[in-house]
């Protein structure tokens, strides 16, 4: 599922595809003034639900399907956005009012390693930029812990949803799926080989991923830009559900910044 935004002209806009993160959706929070700030500042956006992010079609806000989200891992992660670029590519060659030689990758949290990972594969990207992005999904899997073992002989651990209450389910599979492709899934790798502009946005107030993993980023790839938003939380003052007509402070700064680097 995916949300197309432009301004409605024919000519060729360049593209921003959207990455939601960990526990996200598309429609979560302020997602949608985001999208409209870049129409309005030329761009042709999209942003997209994740396969077995939790939703459906009928129900794409929360996660009505947990059974799917049990079965989420990177690898489809990164197969479901491959999928959104051969999309926009075909479209854009028929109809689609796009610049296929201007597409670029904007992601948060969870889904900035993977758009990290997929603009140092992907030739069709042009630039990446991550807003409060992980550095390292391994070290998430907390393979020292107590829960990890029992998670190893179960098949299943859960993670609560503190703003739904839910108990989010993952099967071992994801962990398999990582060990099986941990090389490919390693954000430090993918930061230090990749040879596109990129843009790291964080703020110091992020208690869910901490700056310091920005500083990380940075560091693996001493070329990429990094604007850290003094007082910013994981969500850059956002919230779900987002009821006002304008973008909190922390997240206007971010689209500003954003803009201007791929512009």
């Amino acid at each position: 599922m995916y949300d197309i935004y432009h301004d409605g002209s024919s000519h060729a806009k360049p593209v921003v595809v959207f990455c939601h993160g960990y526990k996200g959706f598309k429609d979560w929070g302020a997602w949608h003034l985001v999208a409209e700030a870049f129409a309005k500042a030329g761009f042709f956006f999209l942003k997209f639900n994740f396969s077995h992010n939790g939703g459906t079609v009928t129900q794409p806000i929360d996660f009505p399907d947990l059974e799917a989200f049990a079965q989420n891992n990177f690898t489809r992660e990164l197969e479901d956005l491959d999928r959104v670029m051969s999309f926009i590519v075909t479209e854009g060659q028929n109809h689609l009012p796009v610049n296929l030689e201007q597409i670029h990758l904007l992601a948060h949290s969870r889904g900035g390693g993977i758009a990290l990972i997929k603009a140092e594969e992907d030739p069709r990207i042009q630039k990446v930029a991550t807003w409060a992005g992980v550095s390292d999904f391994k070290v998430r899997f907390q393979e020292n812990t107590e829960a990890f073992q029992q998670w190893k002989i179960t098949g299943r651990t859960h993670i609560e949803n503190a703003r739904t209450k839910q108990q989010m389910p993952h099967d071992w599979q994801f962990y398999e799926d990582f060990m099986a492709h941990e090389e490919r899934l390693t954000i430090q790798r993918a930061v230090a080989a990749l040879s596109k502009p990129m843009l790291i946005v964080h703020g110091t107030e992020d208690t869910t991923v901490s700056v310091k993993e920005a500083q990380r980023l940075q560091l693996w790839n001493p070329a990429s830009t990094l604007h850290i938003i003094d007082g910013a939380d994981h969500v850059f003052g956002s919230s779900h559900p987002w009821d006002k007509n304008q973008l909190p402070k922390d997240m206007a700064l971010a689209v500003e910044k954003t803009i201007e680097f791929f512009q």
